[in-house]
């Protein structure tokens, strides 16, 4: 107590400090008991709001007292200093890899192999686990305390991830309980939930970011981050469900009972593991399992069965990479086979026209199948499909159900081609097909109505109008009131017409009639970008600015004189032009004129400083996204490239940086960090 309380200022001292150290470590025992109950037991004793009353008051004795911060306080998940790269962990017991069982025949005969080897035909007791579709990690603790964690690489060598892994709030920093091994490895698999996943991708698309393809990318992309304070905003979780090296101590005799001790120190096991008699009540529960997978909130994609007594394990021994008391039964992917009856066009949010299949309803994986995606008219022609077709459809999970082949033995006479529409379904405008693009387009632009949530959704946008207090559910609310139908709505609006609304009082609706007020005085660029013209983000948007300097220069402009705009091409000069020659574009921007807004042209506040020199992005940036470190460098008068040449002038690399980092050595060329970008930013050197 006294080497703790002699860094504390001389305000603190005596019973005042030991109250304190006190209060710290009640607070830590505390919080730990609560994040073990919340994310172990899935059985919470305080509400969120309760919680966080407990965290505040401990970030405020640490910010206070940072003398006072140890290792293993719940406080230090929130990422560390990026690293420059991972180094390696050698696993001391192997992580080895399961054989796989795809029929009941393939379990009856791992079943009869087991007996055989043990020259006991006495029934055999497994434990059933769902198979997460996950990244299988290694942790270990010594005296109770989390010393690595890793990936498990090839097996024998994993990359060395604890910075990331200390991030994850069912990881405990440190064992609570009694009776845990000196040193204890503890094994499991990180994963996204569904529900995280579909929030993150939300949230990516909304930022104009890369969306995930699947949780299992998600969560192998977040593990390995450099920058474990972008893991920590991924909210991975993980569930235990083994151990490797064990010293000083002892476990349970089974592996059921192992994963109860394991919960008990305060490790997350899947409370779905059963210990069941038997091969047959191993399919049972596969059987049911299967039919359940769906209500689960995390994705799996079998079964794993093991024999659960600790002691036969260690007879049967491992073959060179794989247990011998342990298969994993994978799920079949979930098809059926049913007619096609009809295409019809669907119009997403961006104007994308997609081709969905209307399905004679089919029943797979216990769900009635009626639709299909068919992505696009490349698809349908790969395909070879026709209306009145035989088809095979797969599901997996909440994914969208697709169709993946055509039985063209089984053809009608009378099937008929699959043919693009020439006007938009929705609101009667062209459609499009930009060359070299497969994606067919809606071009009504802010005249049509399936595309009006998000066009407004973009005008209110940080990087657009920037409507402070204008969110998701507020357009989707005024665009369901039939209250808005184009942006320059939004400037017609009274305070009659917002309190009508759910949730919207009176002082919420005079603040959004100011945001909405202030939000009219803009600048040419923000206005441009916020009109939501197809390929034009905010480097195009400002390049356009500059070079027209009006939004008169910008409208009447045709393709050729765009193309004479900086880092605008042929496809997006045309995109533009379309977007201007449309009447009810025009009659928009003229209402947003008339009700105030102003686009002001923007001078040249930021010194052109990097006049002539060409910079390389690469890599994830945590302050800010490349695009805009991208605008802000152009700002800046640097030419902003996607390849590294000897004629680079400077590599700006992030976390995960790959082979442009490479080629930058090679050449010599300067390359400088985030921070190093964010100084220049600022108007420091890098």
């Amino acid at each position: 107590m006294k080497e703790i309380s002699a860094g504390l200022s001389e305000a603190h001292t005596g019973s005042a400090i030991e109250s304190l150290v006190e209060e710290l470590a009640q607070l830590r025992k505390t919080i730990n008991h609560h994040n073990y109950r919340y994310h172990s037991l899935d059985s919470p004793e305080l509400s969120d709001a309760q919680f966080d009353l407990l965290f505040r008051r401990l970030r405020e004795i640490e910010t206070e007292h940072p003398e006072l911060v140890s290792e293993d306080s719940p406080s230090q998940r929130i990422g560390a200093k990026p690293l420059d790269g991972f180094s390696q962990i050698k696993h001391e017991l192997p992580m080895l890899s399961l054989a796989n069982a795809f029929d009941t025949d393939d379990m009856f005969d791992f079943d009869r192999r087991i007996k055989t080897r043990l020259e006991d035909h006495e029934t055999i007791t497994y434990a059933c686990e769902p198979k997460i579709d996950g990244i299988a990690v290694s942790l270990l603790y010594e005296n109770g305390k989390l010393t690595y964690g890793a990936t498990r690489g090839d097996g024998s060598i994993g990359e060395d991830i604890t910075q990331n892994i200390r991030t994850i709030e069912a990881v405990p920093l440190s064992l609570i309980g009694e009776g845990f091994p000196d040193r204890l490895e503890v094994r499991g698999e990180v994963y996204i939930s569904k529900s995280t996943f579909k929030a993150l991708n939300i949230a990516a698309e909304k930022a104009g970011e890369k969306i995930f393809a699947n949780p299992r990318n998600a969560a192998a992309g977040s593990v390995r981050q450099l920058d474990s304070r972008l893991t920590a905003r991924r909210k991975l979780t993980m569930y235990c469900y083994s151990v490797g090296l064990v010293e000083g101590g002892e476990l349970a005799a089974t592996q059921q009972e192992i994963l109860e001790q394991l919960r008990s120190w305060g490790l997350r096991t899947n409370p779905i593991v059963e210990a069941v008699d038997g091969i047959e009540n191993c399919i049972h529960y596969y059987e049911k399992l299967l039919k359940e997978r769906d209500a689960l909130d995390y994705e799996i994609d079998g079964v794993v069965f093991k024999v659960n007594n600790m002691m036969l394990q260690t007879r049967l021994g491992v073959l060179t990479r794989t247990p011998r008391w342990a298969v994993a039964h994978k799920f079949p992917p979930e098809e059926g086979i049913t007619h096609l009856l009809d295409v019809e066009f669907q119009v997403g949010r961006t104007g994308a026209i997609t081709p969905v299949a209307r399905l004679k309803p089919v029943k797979v994986g216990g769900v009635t199948i009626s639709n299909a995606t068919l992505h696009n008219m490349d698809e349908v022609k790969r395909l070879n499909l026709l209306i009145g077709d035989t088809v095979l459809i797969q599901r997996a999970g909440d994914v969208i159900p697709k169709v993946i082949k055509v039985f063209e033995d089984k053809r009608p006479k009378e099937a008929r081609e699959i043919i693009m529409p020439d006007s938009c379904p929705a609101c009667g405008s062209k459609i499009i097909l930009v060359e070299g693009e497969v994606i067919a387009r809606c071009s009504g632009g802010l005249l049509c109505q399936a595309q009006r949530k998000e066009r407004i959704r973009h005008f209110a946008s940080r990087l657009a109008l920037d409507i402070e207090g204008l969110g998701d559910k507020l357009v989707e609310q005024l665009v369901d009131a039939d209250l808005i139908k184009t942006p320059a709505d939004l400037f017609l609006l009274a305070i009659d017409d917002l309190v009508q609304l759910e949730r919207m009082a009176p002082k919420s609706a005079n603040n959004l009639l100011s945001a909405l007020k202030k939000s009219k005085i803009t600048t040419l660029s923000r206005l441009i970008y916020a009109l939501g013209i197809q390929e034009v983000g905010e480097s195009t948007a400002r390049n356009l600015a500059v070079y027209f300097k009006s939004l008169n220069g910008v409208i009447q402009a045709d393709e050729d004189q765009l193309v004479l705009v900086p880092d605008i091409g042929p496809i997006v000069a045309a995109n533009i032009a379309h977007f201007f020659n449309q009447e009810i574009n025009l009659k928009v921007l003229e209402s947003l004129l008339d009700s105030g807004v102003v686009p002001e042209f923007e001078t040249e506040e930021i010194t052109q400083i990097l006049e002539g020199q060409t910079y390389v992005l690469t890599g994830t940036l945590s302050q800010l996204t490349r695009n805009e470190a991208k605008v802000k460098l152009q700002a800046m008068g640097a030419k902003v490239s996607g390849s590294v040449s000897k004629n680079t002038s400077c590599v700006v690399a992030g976390d995960a940086a790959g082979s442009k980092l490479s080629k930058a050595r090679e050449l010599g060329v300067q390359i400088i960090d985030e921070d190093g970008l964010i100084k220049l930013l600022n108007g420091g050197n890098s």
